[in-house]
């Protein structure tokens, strides 16, 4: 292999951006992943996903792969198996269900102990607050306040949070955004 194919070979790896999609079951993985494909890529049915799924796309000027993980209590204990070479955690939290605010908290946690003892590797977290479209517009600053109050002492001062719906689309240019961005 020639020194330019080399050369070529790493501007690639550098455009590359994997992304583990991780929470809790029904908080909306999937259902995101399916808004950040192109549209003739979507599927018209969204189903829980059982084990995983990867999709590849283009989004700015990035390669793009998506680890989209369900998130049933019997498949968290394998979401350690997915981490390798990931460059961004997306964590979904579904905003509509206060009731779950604390177990999605104390999962992210768990799952970002873990990650301290992997040693040289940090990834970007970006906290996805979704389905804000269920609740009413007087609610929404109260729950996004009381998630971020809940996850600032978890999630470290690099955070990212996304409000956003998965459904509509709404937050999904500044999702896209914060994924690729350094």
């Amino acid at each position: 292999m020639g020194l330019l194919s080399i050369i070529k070979k790493q501007k690639l790896k550098d455009k590359e951006i994997r992304c583990l999609i991780l929470g809790l079951d029904n908080s909306g993985k999937s259902t995101i992943v399916n808004r950040l494909l192109p549209k003739d890529q979507r599927s018209s049915e969204i189903t829980p996903t059982i084990g995983f799924q990867i999709h590849t796309t283009h989004i700015q000027d990035r390669i793009v792969s998506l680890w989209d993980i369900g998130g049933q209590t019997t498949l968290r204990p394998f979401w350690d198996n997915y981490y390798d070479k990931t460059d961004v955690l997306v964590w979904c939290i579904d905003i509509s269900q206060p009731f779950r605010f604390n177990e999605s908290v104390h999962e992210l946690f768990s799952f970002l102990q873990r990650d301290q003892g992997r040693p040289g590797h940090h990834l970007k977290l970006i906290v996805v607050l979704n389905k804000i479209d269920l609740i009413s517009g007087s609610s929404i600053m109260t729950r996004v306040s009381s998630v971020q109050n809940d996850l600032s002492g978890v999630a470290g001062a690099g955070a990212v949070f996304v409000r956003c719906s998965g459904v509509t689309g709404q937050g999904m240019q500044e999702l896209s955004y914060e994924m690729c961005s350094d």
